[in-house]
């Protein structure tokens, strides 16, 4: 018989559910029936278990139940008590705290009703005095200011107990018959029209004391609006006769005098001194905030004054017709230059006032037209105009925030630009007939002082690639031409000036002008020169015959000017991004404090100087690939192959002393057998680059020297792997020895950097002269490097091994 199927019943599963049984009706075969029964038995066994665990837990739950009886008796009790002590005590308790608190509102409401009446009382008494006080001292004693006091006291009164009827009832006398209202609105009127006339008398009489009187007495009768339009007018007219005295005694017409810049300063000034002395005035005595009242009318006369100095400006300087002269100038010497014709012999197109054929002609009809000195000093009398107006506009800006915030702001708002600036006609004024021409006179300044600039641009003229002289007699590094620090003396000028002027769109222009010029016509003409003029090819006709002196000298010139006009604009950049007290400049976040003002002009400059760097780092990469493949590559072959002759690396045993390694050794000079191949590389290596080295900047020379590096370990290499089979065990030695030799030539002065590129070289020396127990790991792909980035791959490596002829 089959076994029965078990269902273990525990603690742990007593609830668990047994499975689906087999139907019994369904069963055929004795197995199924089986099947049926150990099912059955099975459940037994569960429902068996289930009634045994609730027999054993019958007694404790009997006596659960038992202990709840008793405790539902106890809470019985305690109910029947807090009923008892709630009817017999407490009852009594809240219904005597009700009538306490009743009679306690009932007070306070008959208390607070007392002292609204009481508050009443004395306010009425108040007035009363005030009334009386206003009419006695406007009667025979004239007292201004006890009329005025009293006035004002009567201001603090309510409105509705001064036309009350009770007020009328109790204040109404036979000296003063009329309701308090109605006496104390006659009596403000009174005053106001007394003290108008008084205070226009005391300004008409330049009576500042009494100026100062009456302006302080008309807030307290309640007329504050009036005394700020009086005053404004006041002080409107003290700076409209100082500006208008200012532009009649001007003097007679001199270039540079910076009259006009001067009249725009004193009017800025005036104004700002009234603001700043007269505002605690008016604040003490109008409350904060109403300066700006005045601010606004002082800026209607700031518009009407600074528009007659710019418009005297524009008529007297004749600028429309000078804009008109600049915008119609050609350049001519520019445009000449960018086309093919006739060239100077070191500076492209002749000079207008050169005998040379070819000179330009019109150059100087057209210079006569357009004084650039003129354009210069009124380029500067703009820059101060426009500095002064942003020094105004940033005076009035955190003026009126102090006005204007509240007292206890823990962090001040960012500044912006108050609306009586920024609606101002003057403002208008000044970006229409200062800012546009300012633009327009800065990109014609700037493109006509480098058209200048190569104008009269001088080389050095006694540079030499000979080294028995030395690189020049009359100058000194770097080798440039005059061109380069004339327009960086213009750049940075022009940028000061755009800078000073502490106008954000302004400077972002004048950057960006700059910046185009600098790009397209400054870098232009030498590209051009470094194309056309100075390129170093051979004029011999014969093919690898080195280029004349003149032409390699003029080019390595002409890329000394881009790598220090590079450098000039880093530092001129740098200058202003950097500027602080330390430096002598003022911070650009002072000149320029408005939100992200300061930030953008970063920018724009950090972008010109990228802008440039890139331009001229360009040419000068392609500058540098041309002195290497016209001077320096067709040299180096040559070079090397002097240096490795007549050396034979198959050295015998018994030349312990090294002799004998270079065959018909002529001694020349270089020194010991040892030190042949780098004595002969190294006299030429110094002959070719030494020259070169005199005359370039580091930087550009650093650019040279890899470029030469790169393409000489490649012929070094291949020089290296023509030795294989014609190297013994000694000779290799050596030619480790004379690799390392021409390296530590190349990399001289600390260039440590170069000898990277030779580390294919030094790497099939090393591996040529590894013992065989070190050669093991590095000849396997995957195999231990030894800690070495080897440049070298597994099968070079093995090649190497094979250069040697080894000893059987």
């Amino acid at each position: 018989m089959p076994s029965a199927i078990t269902f273990t019943v525990n603690e742990d599963n007593e609830n668990a559910i047994p499975p689906t049984p087999p139907s019994v009706a369904s069963c055929s075969t004795v197995e199924e029936l089986q099947a049926a029964l150990a099912y059955l038995n099975t459940q037994e066994i569960f429902v068996a278990s289930r009634l045994q665990t609730l027999l054993f837990t019958q007694s404790e739950l009997s006596h659960s139940l038992s202990r709840l009886d008793l405790i539902r008796a106890h809470l019985g009790t305690q109910v029947v008590a807090a009923r008892s002590l709630s009817n017999n005590i407490l009852s009594i308790a809240a219904t005597t705290a009700n009538r306490v608190s009743s009679a306690v509102k009932r007070l306070d409401t008959e208390q607070s009703r007392v002292k609204a009446t009481l508050k009443v009382v004395d306010q009425v008494s108040e007035l009363k005095t005030c009334v009386l006080g206003v009419t006695g001292a406007m009667g025979a004693p004239q007292d201004w200011e006890t009329a005025a006091s009293y006035l004002h006291r009567a201001s603090k009164i309510p409105e509705e107990i001064v036309k009350g009827e009770f007020a009328e009832e109790m204040v109404s006398s036979a000296e003063v018959p009329d309701p308090p209202s109605v006496t104390l609105e006659n009596a403000a009127e009174s005053l106001c029209g007394l003290f108008l006339r008084e205070f226009t008398k005391a300004a008409a009489n330049s009576d500042g004391e009494n100026v100062t009187r009456f302006f302080k007495l008309f807030p307290l009768i309640g007329r504050a609006q009036v005394g700020l339009g009086v005053y404004g007018k006041y002080v409107c007219g003290g700076v409209s006769t100082s500006a208008r005295a200012t532009l009649a005694n001007r003097p007679g017409d001199q270039a540079g005098d910076f009259f006009y810049a001067t009249a725009m300063t004193r009017l800025f000034e005036h104004i700002a001194t009234i603001v700043e002395q007269h505002g605690t005035l008016v604040d003490r005595h109008y409350g904060k905030g109403r300066m700006v009242k005045v601010i606004e009318r002082l800026q209607v006369e700031a518009d009407t004054q600074g528009g007659i100095i710019i418009d005297t400006f524009m008529d007297e300087r004749d600028m429309d017709r000078k804009l008109t002269d600049i915008k119609s100038y050609a350049f001519s010497f520019l445009v000449q230059s960018f086309l093919p014709g006739p060239r100077g012999p070191l500076g492209g197109t002749p000079r207008s006032n050169s005998p040379a054929a070819g000179a330009a002609i019109g150059l100087d009809t057209e210079e006569e037209g357009i004084d650039v000195k003129e354009v210069d000093l009124l380029l500067t009398e703009i820059g101060v105009m426009l500095g002064r107006w942003s020094l105004y506009c940033r005076f009035l800006a955190r003026k009126c925030q102090t006005e204007l915030d509240p007292p206890h702001r823990e962090k001040p708002a960012p500044l912006k630009l108050p609306p009586v600036i920024t609606n101002s006609n003057l403002s208008r004024k000044v970006q229409d007939r200062l800012v546009n021409p300012f633009n327009t006179m800065t990109t014609f300044f700037c493109r006509r002082s480098v058209e200048k600039a190569f104008q009269l641009d001088e080389a050095p003229t006694d540079l030499s690639l000979s080294l028995s002289s030395p690189p020049s007699t009359s100058s000194n590094p770097p080798y440039i031409t005059s061109a380069v620090d004339d327009v960086m003396y213009i750049v940075n000028k022009l940028l000061q000036r755009a800078v000073e002027t502490s106008q954000h769109a302004l400077v972002i222009s004048v950057v960006s002008t700059v910046g185009r010029v600098l790009t397209s016509d400054f870098v232009g003409m030498i590209q051009r020169k470094m194309r056309d003029e100075s390129y170093p090819r051979s004029t011999s006709g014969v093919t690898g015959a080195p280029p004349p002196d003149e032409k390699v000298v003029n080019f390595l010139v002409l890329i000394n000017n881009l790598d220090t006009a590079s450098d000039y604009i880093h530092r001129i950049i740098d200058g202003f991004i950097t500027a602080n007290d330390n430096t002598g400049m003022q911070d650009i976040r002072d000149l320029f404090p408005f939100a992200q003002e300061a930030d953008n002009v970063r920018e724009a400059l950090k972008n010109m100087e990228i802008s440039f760097e890139a331009k001229s780092g360009e040419l000068i990469n392609d500058g540098v690939m041309v002195v290497f493949n016209q001077v320096v590559k067709p040299r180096l072959r040559p070079l090397l192959a002097d240096a490795f002759r007549d050396v034979d690396y198959v050295v015998p045993e018994d030349n312990t002393a090294g002799r004998g390694v270079y065959a018909n050794n002529d001694n020349d000079g270089a020194g010991a057998d040892d030190e042949l191949v780098k004595g002969r590389f190294q006299n030429g290596w110094d002959t070719l680059m030494n020259p070169l080295k005199r005359i370039l900047t580091e930087k550009t020379f650093i650019r040279l020297l890899n470029t030469t590096a790169n393409y000489f370990s490649k012929l070094l290499e291949k020089r290296v792997w023509g030795y294989s089979g014609r190297i013994n065990e000694l000779g290799a030695i050596r030619l480790e020895r004379d690799v390392t030799g021409i390296v530590s030539v190349v990399v001289r002065g600390g260039r440590y950097g170069v000898r990277d590129s030779f580390l294919r070289c030094t790497q099939i020396c090393l591996v040529v002269n590894m013992e065989e127990d070190e050669v093991g790991e590095i000849l396997k792909s995957g195999g231990d490097d030894g800690g070495m980035e080897w440049k070298l791959e597994v099968e070079e490596r093995a090649r190497a091994r094979e250069m040697v002829v080894r000893k059987t």
